[in-house]
């Protein structure tokens, strides 16, 4: 086994683990990058697009907001609608945008950084492993290319997903997970389109949840709501525009585009915490901690708060001489954001989706949608929790 040290060892190369490896290569922090798949498979993932406020200084104060700030559409605000209703949600009550900058240009954005400032990611690797997280000496094990590889450091950050090796790796009378599973998901295109309007909707309809989104002016993603367990080789672009057309209230109808999908894709949805988020010296970010549905724009924007807390508790420790404050709360500082996400996404997917055939939950559903069109008070939560809690 060849084995080498280096400061932190970082697990999986997402957006947050390339976000705080670009961090770490601004403070000289000595560090690698360890992932199971390819950069392309990386590159190739077609996950959110809106970026909250606080998204967008951590991805400037790192170096890679340029792109971003040439090519990303500023979203003052998105439609709620439901029958031939609807509410706008405007984000200057609370004097806030949202940014929408496609998360695989994020990734592409901080890969490129980290290429150019000759940060070390190892691609591919197989069998990785923490080892002894709990003690003042935790190292790494990982395959490659046939050779295996031994890590010394001071820190683990396990930044590998929800099925990644770190969350995994600590005992289970350690670690509690909350999980909600909903009995729904949404069946997704991305198509080189123009959207139906610049500001993005959520769509009460009686057969489903449907969403109006937008990655650019000329290619937008489009969703609905599909049964649990719905088979994608059912659907075709054709199908998905048919059903699509269907749901969409009159309004829109004239202004929807159709064309070849690049992409469909189906997406459970489901939330899950697990705590705490820290075990001796390997800390867990993103969705290695928690997954939300999609519906309130959070899991991006989670992931990237995490990698930014993590990382002021890395700088802090490394340029105040071995002081853990922060790195000690780093898991009770980061959950109080989380559960704040967490209830927000499952409150907008509860408001939106159909829930059962129970016609209850539908009044009830429109007596929500109504109070919040006659209330400016609740427009400016919805807008305060959409644009991020700092």
């Amino acid at each position: 086994m060849e084995t080498s040290r280096t400061q932190v060892v970082i697990i999986g190369a997402g957006p947050a683990g390339l976000l705080l490896g670009q961090f770490l290569l601004q403070q000289g922090i000595d560090h690698i990058i360890i992932e199971l798949r390819s950069a392309d498979y990386v590159l190739g993932r077609v996950r959110a697009g809106v970026l909250e406020e606080p998204t967008v200084r951590a991805l400037r104060e790192a170096g890679v907001g340029e792109r971003m700030d040439r090519e990303g559409l500023k979203m003052s605000g998105f439609n709620l609608m439901w029958n031939d209703r609807q509410v706008h949600i405007n984000f200057g009550l609370v004097n806030k945008v949202a940014t929408v900058y496609g998360q695989t240009k994020v990734t592409e954005d901080l890969m490129d950084a980290r290429k150019a400032k000759g940060g070390i990611t190892e691609y591919e690797a197989s069998n990785v492993q923490p080892h002894d997280f709990d003690t003042s000496r935790p190292w790494v094990s990982y395959e490659k290319e046939g050779r295996q590889f031994r890590i010394d450091c001071d820190f683990i950050a396990g930044c590998d997903g929800h099925h990644g090796v770190t969350r995994k790796s600590v005992p289970s009378d350690q670690i509690k997970t909350f999980d909600y599973a909903f009995p729904f998901g949404w069946l997704a295109i991305l198509a080189d389109v123009p959207p139906i309007s610049e500001e993005v909707a959520w769509i009460n309809h009686t057969d489903g949840f449907l969403m109006c989104s937008l990655r650019s002016k000329t290619r937008s993603r489009y969703y609905f709501q599909v049964p649990k367990g719905e088979d994608i080789k059912n659907w075709n672009a054709d199908l998905f525009w048919t059903e699509y057309r269907r749901r969409l209230p009159a309004s829109l109808t004239d202004r929807l585009v159709t064309g070849p999908a690049l992409e469909m894709s189906l997406t459970p949805l489901s939330s899950s915490v697990s705590t705490p988020m820290r075990f001796g010296r390997m800390f867990l970010t993103g969705d290695a901690a928690h997954i939300v549905p999609p519906t309130g724009a959070k899991g991006l924007n989670m992931a990237m708060a995490d990698a930014k807390r993590l990382f002021e508790g890395l700088r802090q420790f490394y340029n105040d001489g071995g002081d853990m404050g922060l790195l000690n709360t780093y898991s009770d500082d980061s959950l109080s954001r989380v559960w704040k996400a967490v209830r927000f996404s499952w409150w907008m997917t509860n408001l939106s989706h159909k829930l059962s055939d129970n016609p209850f939950n539908r009044e009830m559903q429109i007596a929500e949608l109504e109070y919040i069109a006659q209330s400016v008070a609740a427009q400016t939560t919805i807008a305060e929790n959409f644009c991020g809690l700092d």
